[in-house]
């Protein structure tokens, strides 16, 4: 993955991903660029952050991560699992229970529409996330009976 180098103290996110974008001279960053600008349009309200030396959009929790590999540019939901994906975008991390990611090669087209559903339900399940007073948890889980193959006998 191709990473930048540690920001200096008090740089601006948003200036840290221009700088990131402009060094990537091929079309790797002009397809970061945009997807930032699809994200930024989605969600007027979208933080950029810039965490583990790469960009991440966040709205009231992550949206969404920027990582750029030689073959591909990787959007990564933490949340991507719990998202509906009827346009089929998620096309990698797909056996995992939480995260999701869409690889993004050279000549793909980006469905600009469904990615900006993707960005607007990620924020709304995060709003939803954040929603509980402070202090309270979510409502546990109903304690059941084991399985029968799992009870140990005595």
């Amino acid at each position: 993955m191709r990473r930048a180098p540690a920001p200096p103290p008090g740089a601006l996110a948003s200036d840290l991903i221009s700088g990131f974008v402009a060094e990537l001279a091929d079309w790797r960053g002009k397809t970061l660029a945009r997807v930032r600008a699809l994200i930024t349009d989605a969600d007027p309200d979208v933080v950029e952050e810039w965490k583990w030396n790469i960009p991440v959009w966040s709205h009231d929790g992550i949206l969404c991560t920027g990582e750029v590999y030689k073959a591909a540019v990787k959007l990564t939901f933490p949340k991507g699992a719990s998202l509906k994906d009827p346009a089929g975008l998620f096309n990698s991390s797909l056996e995992g229970n939480v995260r999701r990611a869409i690889d993004i090669r050279q000549d793909d087209a980006i469905d600009a529409a469904a990615l900006k559903a993707l960005i607007r339900a990620a924020a709304a399940l995060n709003a939803a996330g954040k929603a509980r007073p402070a202090g309270t948890k979510a409502p546990a889980k109903k304690a059941g009976k084991r399985p029968a193959s799992s009870r140990v006998e005595r």
